[in-house]
């Protein structure tokens, strides 16, 4: 029960933060939904860094890993999110667009996960 709660309180925690970044950065001006790109970098950064202190010389605890990992990091990117602009990008015939976006996400967020690996060794 205990890991449900810090699954649950981390990936609440998460929800809130990216909703604020998507409010603050999405508009209807610019054409890339940069809230939901940044939430998704920046969480891949943060997992990499959780991760990676957590396998290093085991310095977080499992319960640590469940509520930032797990339940914050959850939280806080969004694959359906990123998934569902993809798909307004090709209803509307953007095709530019969703080339930049989605190469840009998979490309930046596989890097923010092998620097933040990275940088905790």
């Amino acid at each position: 029960m205990k890991q449900l709660i810090l699954v649950f309180l981390g990936g609440g925690l998460g929800s809130v933060l990216r909703f604020i970044i998507g409010r603050w950065l999405n508009n209807s001006e610019t054409v890339i939904p940069y809230g939901t790109f940044a939430a998704n970098v920046i969480g891949s950064l943060l997992i990499g860094l959780i991760l990676g202190l957590a396998a290093k010389n085991e310095t977080l605890s499992q319960s640590q890993t469940l509520l930032l990992a797990t339940g914050f990091c959850g939280g806080f990117t969004t694959f359906s999110t990123f998934a569902y602009e993809n798909h307004v990008f090709l209803k509307s015939g953007d095709f530019m667009s969703f080339a930049i976006y989605t190469v840009a996400s998979f490309v930046v967020g596989f890097l923010a996960v092998f620097l933040g690996m990275w940088l905790v060794k």
